[in-house]
Order: structure tokens, then sequence, then C-alpha cells
């Protein structure tokens, strides 16, 4: 079995020939920037033990589209799936209580997004230029919206529960 328990600190960066990628149940963190710059990982497997996401770890994975967010993750940091063009549909799961800034920035083919009710704030440009969202539906837990957050998408419907609060 594997021993290994986190992704750390720019582990990958740039490694540009990567194209699939297993993370073992045992990884509960994927540290800062850890495949930043990965542009032919096409497939991700997060295993069910990570809690932690962190900021920009998959940033710029343009080719990223298989990816399913498991339920233990508790956080995902800024820009962590910013410049992942192609990632589609996507299932944030209950545990999540934020979207940090620039999180999903830049995805340029998500076209569907599910957003829990345990989300309280989306942050500044968290959706910016996500040009294939059309539609959204913002839970009554949420209470923030940050600047620019869907600047640059193509939504022709979004509904803002009476909770936001700025």
């Amino acid at each position: 079995g594997s021993s290994v328990t986190s992704i750390p600190f720019a582990a990958f960066l740039y490694c540009s020939r990567l194209a699939s990628l297993t993370i073992p149940d045992t990884v509960t963190n994927i540290g800062e920037g850890a495949f930043y710059g990965c542009t032919s990982l096409a497939k991700v497997t997060l295993g069910s033990g990570v809690a932690t996401i962190e900021a920009d770890a998959f940033d710029g994975c343009a080719t990223l589209s298989g990816l399913t967010i498991p339920e233990s993750v508790t956080s995902i940091g800024a820009g962590a799936f910013s410049g992942c063009a192609r990632l589609s549909g996507l299932s944030i799961p209950d545990s999540v209580t934020s979207i940090g800034d620039s999180t999903f920035q830049n995805c340029e083919f998500l076209n569907s997004v599910t957003i829990p009710n345990s989300v309280t704030s989306i942050g500044d440009s968290a959706f910016q230029n996500c040009y294939s969202l059309t539609s959204i539906t913002i839970p009554n837990s949420v209470t923030n919206i940050g600047d620019e957050a869907f600047l640059g998408c193509g939504l022709t419907s979004i509904t803002i529960p009476a909770s936001v609060a700025s």
C-alpha cells in the first residue's frame, strides 16, 4: 500500500507530458501549485482521503476534463482549477463551505456547476470567463458573492437568493 499522505508545493510543476493521474486514498492534501501547468493532464482520479486542494493546485491544466471532486474535500484553494479550459460538468461536494478567488477562472468549457447548500461565499473572479456557463443556481446558504465572480460568463439565467448580502 501507499504511505504517501501529501503532495507537496509545486511537486509536479510544468510536467507537460503527464497525461493521467490517480491520487491514492492515503493522500489528504494536494499542495499549492502541485500540478500547475501540467498542460497534457487530461484525467485525474482523486482518492477518497483528499481533504484539501490548495491554491493553484491544478492551475493551467488546460486539457483536464475528467474530474470528480470526492465528498472528503472540505477546502478548495484560490485558483485551484483556474485555466482548466476543458472541464465541463462539475459537482462541488457538500463538505465545501466556500469557493475561493479565481477557483474556476478561465474554465471555458464549464457548462454546468452544482453548488451545494454548504457553500456560504463565492470569491472574486471565481467563475470569470466561464463562457459556456449559461445557467447557475446559487443556494440559500450563500451570503457573499465577490467582485467579478461571473464576469465574462455566458449566463442567460441566474438565481440569486435573498440570503446574499453583498
